[in-house]
């Protein structure tokens, strides 16, 4: 089961505040346990809403709206891609979270990716081998641009 572990946004997030020596060796740490595990995928942290857009669709047709955005814990500051057995494996590895990020005021959303057998028979074969293709190009051509 693959789970996104989603690190919500605050104030200083929002604002750029870098964070400090002390976390980034913490996440460092934290992540590595999670490589080591064989639990973690990917992960990045976001840079803040002010240098993003959302591009908002009315009967089709697009309307970008520049940030940033007002709700700061409505947002995502970063965001790790996890696989583990079970939800509950999920909720332990982020219960492990360095308590130091945020002052120890941090919110963080687990949600379950969507999977192909989870499609179920509309996800026809030819799908399933389509979706494999596109995956595995974008995996090459990431890894052609490192």
């Amino acid at each position: 089961m693959k789970f996104m572990v989603i690190r919500k946004a605050d104030k200083d997030t929002e604002a750029g505040v870098m964070p400090t020596e002390q976390l980034v060796t913490d996440m460092l740490k934290y992540n590595e346990e999670m490589i080591k595990a064989g639990v973690m995928l990917d992960g990045m942290g976001l840079q803040p809403s002010i240098k993003g857009a959302r591009v908002k669709f009315n009967n089709g047709k697009p309307t970008v709206i520049d940030g940033p955005f007002t709700e700061a814990k409505e947002l995502v500051a970063g965001f790790s891609l996890i696989q583990v057995k079970s939800r509950e494996e999920a909720i332990e590895w982020v219960k492990r979270w360095p308590p130091i990020d945020g002052g120890g005021n941090v919110e963080i959303e687990i949600r379950q990716v969507y999977e192909a057998e989870d499609f179920g028979a509309e996800f026809t074969p030819e799908m399933r081998k389509h979706e494999e293709w596109l995956r595995e190009a974008a995996e090459k051509r990431a890894a052609d641009e490192r």
